[in-house]
């Protein structure tokens, strides 16, 4: 059996979630700034990825994901206390970014790399969510295909090697979970949050 091509995908969306019956806009990428990723190779949710590499350029969607094939349920086991020295830099603590409600990047005993909301400050600690902003909640995309072909090998390459680690494009590789590059974002929002990362 042929598998299919990795496609690039380039989009324009608002997203929102569903607070209260009342749908709150929590990213949106424009057409001077949109998403784009390639399919086939992870970097989006897979809902995601199926409801638009069959969709041609200025074709229209809106679909909602639900949480469970997005960020998961939201899980109280995912707030955790870290000891306040690991967030020093020279000796320091780092107070200009480790604040309640800033988003930091972290990195687990095998290298993998994730974001963390800061939840409190403490004396001694510093209490971290690690789920994902999203966590809980049913994703609604609305948007165009403003790009869809065949992925170029360089296009393939270029994006293995920014999920290795190898440079940062700062291309929107990804989204919200997974941008660590000061600003890898390049739209409002952060990095397609909603449709990333894992």
């Amino acid at each position: 059996m042929e598998t299919a091509p990795n496609k690039l995908i380039v989009v324009s969306y608002e997203l929102y979630v569903t607070e209260d019956g009342e749908k709150d806009l929590v990213e949106k990428a424009t057409k001077e700034q949109p998403f784009q990723f390639i399919s086939g190779l992870g970097t989006t949710l897979d809902a995601f990825e199926n409801q638009l590499k069959g969709l041609a350029v200025g074709d229209k969607f809106d679909f909602t994901i639900a949480s469970d094939e997005a960020y998961g349920e939201y899980n109280d086991e995912h707030i955790i206390e870290l000891p306040k020295n690991i967030f020093e830099v020279d000796g320091k603590f780092d107070a200009e970014r480790i604040f309640a409600g800033n988003v930091v990047p972290l990195m687990d005993a095998d290298g993998n790399r994730m974001n963390a909301t800061v939840v409190e400050v403490s004396d001694e600690n510093v209490k971290v969510d690690m789920n994902h902003p999203l966590a809980g909640e049913d994703l609604t995309f609305v948007g165009e295909v403003l790009e869809s072909r065949t992925a170029t090998n360089e296009e393939i390459q270029g994006m293995v090697n920014l999920m290795s680690g190898e440079g940062c494009g700062c291309g929107c590789d990804s989204c919200g979970d997974g941008c660590d590059c000061d600003n890898e974002e390049g739209h409002e929002g952060g990095c397609g949050s909603g449709c990333g990362c894992h």
